[in-house]
């Protein structure tokens, strides 16, 4: 299982969102991200006050989508091509926005139905409506919650940079977790990692050793 934001790609998709915005705006926004992702604010608490203040339109998450690809981590396609050689199912779970996480996953090789996020609602003439506010991947403990009903086999890895990654594996859901650092470092994350890899040709030697 994989992370998107700041490990599939070298962006946060909200952050890369809000630089559009008012200085004031994508500042405060970079800081609820920081917060949530070291564990020290709950994702819930900033998830619906992060996407009101960015409101974006469906234009703006087609570019977001072209933009995780044109950022996508050094050696991630390789990984994952790697790893489904070798049998392993690849999903990626996510609390970015499924319509733009979409294009990353197609470049990575991996199917539509196995890149998990959060839906998000236009009006008709795409404007910024809603978010579903009942996925559990806006949540602080949510992601444990997708990767249960997904019955995927075990043992299961979970690979991620934030706090919503650990609580994969604090959870029970994932039986190892490791912290990717290539783009973020975070204390609380590292401290419980069962490994930790800066690149995915580490990711891939530690999953897939010769």
């Amino acid at each position: 299982m994989l992370d998107a934001d700041s490990t599939l790609a070298a962006i946060e998709g909200i952050d890369w969102l809000a630089e559009r915005r008012p200085t004031e705006v994508a500042r405060r926004i970079a800081r609820l991200t920081q917060e949530a992702m070291a564990g020290t604010r709950p994702l819930e608490s900033v998830y619906g006050e992060r996407l009101a203040a960015v409101a974006p339109s469906r234009d703006e998450l087609a570019a977001l989508g072209a933009a995780y690809v044109q950022a996508v981590a050094p050696g991630a396609a390789a990984c994952v091509a790697a790893l489904q050689r070798a049998g392993v199912r690849v999903v990626v779970v996510s609390g970015g926005l499924r319509g733009a996480l979409l294009p990353l996953g197609a470049h990575l090789g991996i199917p539509a139905a196995d890149v998990y996020g959060v839906e998000v609602r236009f009006t008709a003439a795409g404007a910024y409506e809603d978010f579903d506010r009942a996925s559990p991947l806006a949540a602080q403990r949510g992601k444990p919650q997708v990767v249960e009903t997904l019955g995927l086999p075990r043992p299961l890895v979970a690979v991620g940079d934030g706090s919503t990654d650990l609580a994969i594996r604090s959870a029970g859901a994932a039986d190892l977790f490791v912290a990717f650092t290539g783009y973020a470092r975070r204390d609380h994350v590292l401290r419980h990692a069962d490994h930790v890899v800066d690149s995915f040709a580490a990711l891939r030697d530690l999953l897939l050793p010769s």
